[in-house]
């Protein structure tokens, strides 16, 4: 994952940590009006409890075992992980651009896909010039790599 992809899990982390004890308050203010079996509040703060601390657990977990890879350090006309990549699609001419980024980063709308998307799969180890046929859940396509841009240290 990069720098970026980590920071967001390490905040998101953080604030899942920071309502622990708000949820734990919510539960005791629902254990306080009665019984159980029936108490809507108590039900939902537990299963509110009960996610928050699955997603703790799996954030860990993702932080643990990734490795941080930093595209700044980045160069080449090579596609790698990082890398943002032009291509024009051969059969309709029309052109895009994705940056390939871990699978918790990636985003569509804001032109990212995960390094494990069939079409970054393609790309990997493809330079400017190289056409790749890709094989997508809306049938094949066919690609031009137009150029590969590395992000610059700010």
């Amino acid at each position: 994952m990069t720098p970026q992809g980590a920071d967001k899990l390490r905040a998101e982390l953080t604030r899942l940590k920071e309502e622990r004890p708000k949820i734990s308050k919510e539960i005791g203010i629902a254990i306080e009006h009665g019984d159980l079996k029936e108490n809507a509040e108590y039900h939902a703060a537990k299963d509110k409890q009960g996610m928050a601390e699955a997603r703790i657990k799996d954030i860990e977990d993702k932080l643990g075992r990734s490795e941080v890879i930093d595209p700044t350090r980045l160069s080449g006309s090579r596609v790698r992980f990082g890398a943002s990549v032009s291509l024009t699609n051969l059969d309709t001419d029309e052109e895009v651009t994705y940056r390939i980024v871990g699978a918790d980063e990636a985003d569509i709308d804001d032109g990212t896909i995960s390094i494990s998307a069939p079409l970054a799969r393609a790309l990997i180890g493809r330079e400017v010039g190289d056409e790749v046929k890709v094989k997508l859940p809306g049938g094949s396509r066919n690609f031009e790599v137009e150029s590969v841009e590395y992000p610059t240290a700010e």
